[in-house]
């Protein structure tokens, strides 16, 4: 009986050691939904400089995807995300990012239709601040699909 329960002490602790390490390697999950209306749920996140993050973002919704996809597109400092968002509605060939932007962007994840889930890790920038994240498909930053990540 000893034994049994000495094992199980000892599986319990290397499954929790296990799952540390997978949350470490994750970072901190931030889990967003993007709807038809063209917003995102969450529109300020907070983090420390350097923090690993998992943004993973869910689009919830009716229409298809050719008509209302998501995508979570974290900018540069300074970058304006107005004229960003101008130029990717013309890059549909490079899921919205345009090619000549993309030293702006920190952090993007695949477009995702109703129904899909996309996600990506990155390090918060090392530099305090605050930070453009947006939806960059057609008409979305418009009409009001943005958030800020503020570095703290």
């Amino acid at each position: 009986m000893k034994r049994a329960s000495i094992f199980s002490l000892v599986l319990a602790a290397i499954v929790a050691v296990a799952t540390l390490n997978l949350q470490a390697q994750q970072g901190r999950l931030i889990e967003i939904e993007g709807n038809d209306q063209m917003k995102f749920s969450v529109t300020e996140i907070t983090a420390k400089p350097g923090e690993l993050l998992t943004v993973r973002l869910r689009a919830v919704g009716k229409l298809p995807k050719m008509a209302m996809a998501h995508n979570f597109v974290l900018l540069a400092a300074k970058t304006d995300a107005a004229a960003f968002a101008q130029e990717a509605a013309l890059a549909g060939a490079t899921q919205y990012i345009p090619a000549k932007r993309k030293g702006e962007v920190l952090a993007s994840t695949d477009l995702a239709g109703a129904g899909e889930t996309v996600e990506v890790t990155f390090k918060a920038p090392a530099e305090a601040g605050s930070y453009d994240y947006i939806c960059s498909f057609p008409g979305h930053f418009a009409a009001g699909m943005r958030g800020k990540l503020i570095v703290k």
